[in-house]
């Protein structure tokens, strides 16, 4: 039995291959300019601010002792330009700590092979100089093992440059009594201040304490810390929260920001206790939204090594929490 073809010991010729044309896909370029302008803004924009700790500090008078504007800000600058050097000790620790916040998550993202931007600062007339910086990821999260990791990388990496920076400034502070009752805004004290200065600078009381720049630009670093692990969104706490439950996620998002609105709402009765500034807080989350991407292989596990450094990730966030960061004297 043939098949038709007369083969004579060889096989009759095939068609002809298909031939599909592959797309190479390549990584968008990242940005340079930008960042790059943003950050040199934003380095004059803390050393402005810098200097008006620095000449308080120096001057032993509380900063932001009135209502001021950035143009109270810059006079002192425009009267004499080499004044903002005065401003480097806040401005470099505090955009240390940030820098070192975000190359936590964009060298973890270099491992995976996920495309990240570089970092981008926020200049803004505050009164740390800066809305803070971030990443933007531009290619898929592979796995949650890698979410988990890149999620955390910056919040850790960050705070263990801000904890130097702390207690360099609270051993460069000054014992100064009554100093903070001169101030119109008050700063808190987030639980590991509270330890440090206990045993760093045990004979001084901490509403005595009056804070050196550096340290101030460590308590930025650690309020910015808290926030950026609260569980919620897509915020590093809510990349840490989808990678260990997400299924949890979205419900569990949601539950923390009904809390930060009732707990800012409390701030209305008892300022001295709760900060109402976490209902505007709860709401911009809200308006951000709870969802959160799916990754390519949402089935894997994290391995116990994670879930212990998840553990340290709370205990970070809890050392870093403040319930009233700001208080406000009229």
């Amino acid at each position: 039995m043939g098949n038709g073809f007369s083969t004579h010991g060889r096989l009759p010729p095939g068609p002809e291959p298909i031939r599909i044309p592959v797309r190479i896909v390549t990584p968008p370029r990242r940005r340079v300019k930008l960042p790059l302008l943003l950050f040199l803004l934003t380095i004059v924009s803390t050393l402005t601010v810098g200097a008006h700790l620095t000449r308080a500090f120096e001057q032993n008078q509380y900063p932001y002792t009135e209502f001021f504007s950035w143009l109270d800000l810059f006079s002192p600058v425009i009267e004499n330009p080499f004044s903002l050097l005065s401003g480097w000790p806040f401005a470099l620790a505090l955009m240390g700590i940030l820098l070192a916040h975000e190359l936590g998550h964009y060298f973890a993202c270099r491992i995976y092979g996920i495309h990240a931007t570089y970092p981008y600062f926020l200049p803004a007339p505050t009164l740390i100089g800066t809305m803070g910086a971030f990443i933007r990821i531009q290619s898929p999260i592979v796995h949650r093992r890698a979410l988990f990791d890149v999620g955390i990388a910056g919040p850790l990496v960050g705070f263990a440059v801000a904890v130097p920076a702390l207690i360099v400034g609270i051993l460069y502070s000054k014992a100064i009594p009554g100093t903070l009752a001169q101030g119109a805004i008050v700063f808190g004290n987030p639980p590991l201040m509270e330890l440090l200065a206990k045993l760093l600078r045990p004979d001084v009381p901490l509403d005595q304490l009056f804070l050196h720049p550096i340290g101030r630009a460590a308590w930025v670093g650690l309020f910015a810390t808290a926030l950026n692990l609260l569980p919620v969104g897509q915020l590093d706490g809510g990349h840490i929260l989808y990678a260990v439950a997400p299924s949890r996620h979205r419900s569990l998002s949601r539950l923390f920001i009904f809390l930060l609105f009732v707990i800012g709402l409390f701030g209305l009765l008892y300022p001295e206790t709760i900060w109402f500034g976490w209902t505007f807080w709860g709401i911009l989350l809200r308006l951000m939204g709870t969802r959160h991407p799916t990754v390519l292989e949402p089935v894997q596990t994290l391995d116990r090594k994670r879930l212990w450094v998840a553990a340290l990730g709370l205990l970070v966030f809890l050392l870093c929490f403040t319930p009233v960061p700001f208080h406000l004297y009229y």
